[in-house]
């Protein structure tokens, strides 16, 4: 088991390298606006997962996924050549379900803030069921008093 010091820059190594490659060296034309946005390397360095995200339309991602699939050895063996360790881990492309689930909060949220600016103009034209102060108070001796001269006097 390696700690979690060198697992953590094998996957950042792991990360700038493929990075590099999407950039420079895999000219597929299938291969749109990819981004790495993450790499897991377990604890014994023998497998990473890299996580990407694809700008643009789902069968964007679905060309770019079947892409990165296609130069996964070329991928892997230049990762190999980029660490120099003595096993190079297998590698797995998954794409990353952040900015989906991204969207479905800011949805979310967009929605919640509409409700509440239909509350808040609900409650500007609103006006109480009774008194506007339905609390009872303590009769002071004076407001008593008079009142009960007011019900004799009629």
């Amino acid at each position: 088991m390696a700690d979690q010091n060198r697992q953590r820059k094998v996957a950042d190594r792991i990360q700038k390298t493929v990075a590099q490659l999407l950039e420079g060296r895999i000219k597929d034309p299938r291969l749109g606006f990819v981004t790495i946005t993450d790499v897991n390397v377990t604890g014994d360095l023998q497998h990473a997962t890299i996580f990407y995200t694809v700008y643009g339309k789902a069968s964007d991602a679905e060309r770019s996924a079947k892409a990165l699939n296609s130069a996964k050895g070329m991928i892997r063996s230049e990762i190999g050549k980029a660490l120099g360790i003595r096993l190079t881990p297998s590698i797995e492309f998954v794409a990353d379900a952040l900015p989906q689930s991204a969207a479905r909060l800011e949805d979310a949220l967009a929605r919640a803030q509409a409700t509440d600016q239909k509350v808040a103009a609900l409650a500007e034209k609103a006006q109480y069921a009774g008194d506007a102060d339905p609390y009872k108070h303590e009769v002071s001796v004076e407001t008593s008093e008079e009142t009960s001269a007011e019900t004799e006097t009629e």
